[in-house]
């Protein structure tokens, strides 16, 4: 009875430190050694590309709103969490109107996505239609021609994966990091 409980033991000791210390820690090891920026979470000087940021324009590219977002101060996400409104509730409602009407006074023309949050709260992506709709209110808001700004956003357009998987996209952060080195 005591060798079957000793084996137990030492062979519950020995699946702890391999499944609980060696194996995480060699995942993390190969992940900071072969993907650093994705492990280190895809960050930039602005932020992270995989969580939205907020940008108040029209000098900068704006995003989709952002969902309930906690934070320690700048860049610093505690929580997200959902708070998605259905489609018929006026809080819903209040909002499309209040970030549509914004929107036009910057000299954008609201479109949907520009105007409801998407399904994470914190997207961090738009559409190359949402982008373009704001080519003229930035390109007037930093005086530059809206030929150059369209052309920006051209070269940032990242296509379906494979061809055929999702859809085409922008990141916003990489957008406005670009038109903040132009100055």
């Amino acid at each position: 009875m005591l060798v079957h409980l000793r084996r137990s033991v030492v062979i519950s000791i020995i699946f702890l430190v391999v499944l609980g210390l060696i194996y995480p820690l060699a995942g993390t090891g190969l992940s900071q050694l072969l993907f650093r920026h994705q492990a280190d979470g895809s960050l930039t000087a602005y932020g992270s590309t995989l969580i939205g940021q907020q940008w108040s324009g029209p000098r900068w590219f704006q995003g989709r709103p952002d969902g309930t977002v906690l934070t320690t101060g700048p860049g610093g996400v505690l929580v997200s969490g959902t708070n998605q409104p259905g489609p018929r509730s006026k809080t819903l409602e209040k909002a499309v109107a209040k970030q549509a009407a914004l929107l036009r006074k910057e000299g954008i023309v609201p479109t949907n996505d520009l105007v409801t949050t998407s399904g994470s709260l914190v997207d961090p992506d738009i559409s190359p239609a949402d982008a373009y709709a704001q080519v003229n209110a930035v390109a007037a808001a930093r005086h530059l021609p809206a030929s150059t700004v369209r052309r920006l956003v051209a070269t940032h357009v990242h296509t379906k994966e494979l061809g055929f998987l999702g859809a085409d996209y922008v990141t916003v952060l990489e957008l406005n990091e670009v038109l903040a080195r132009l100055g």
